[in-house]
């Protein structure tokens, strides 16, 4: 199973990058609103929707390309989801 990075639109038309292993999992935490396993970005921005994905052979890979993410600014972050 590979790494992905992604990007989920918030109720409120954030944001939001990570990484995971299991991306149906972690989208379903971040939407759970009984739950503390979501970010705690997301707690108040529900519901959540995937909006990109990107596949990362190991967790070093996907945690590079996080971050480079995130140091996009909105404006390109949604020329990414675009592309996609």
């Amino acid at each position: 199973m590979s790494w992905k990075v992604y990007i989920l639109r918030c109720s409120d038309s954030s944001l939001y990058t990570g990484i995971t292993k299991d991306l149906d999992r972690r989208v379903n935490e971040h939407n759970d609103k009984s739950s503390n396993l979501g970010a705690k970005f997301t707690r108040g921005r529900q519901p959540v929707k995937l909006v990109y994905q990107e596949n990362a052979d190991s967790r070093s890979q996907a945690s590079k390309r996080e971050m480079h993410i995130k140091s996009l600014t909105r404006k390109q972050k949604l020329a990414l989801i675009l592309r996609s």
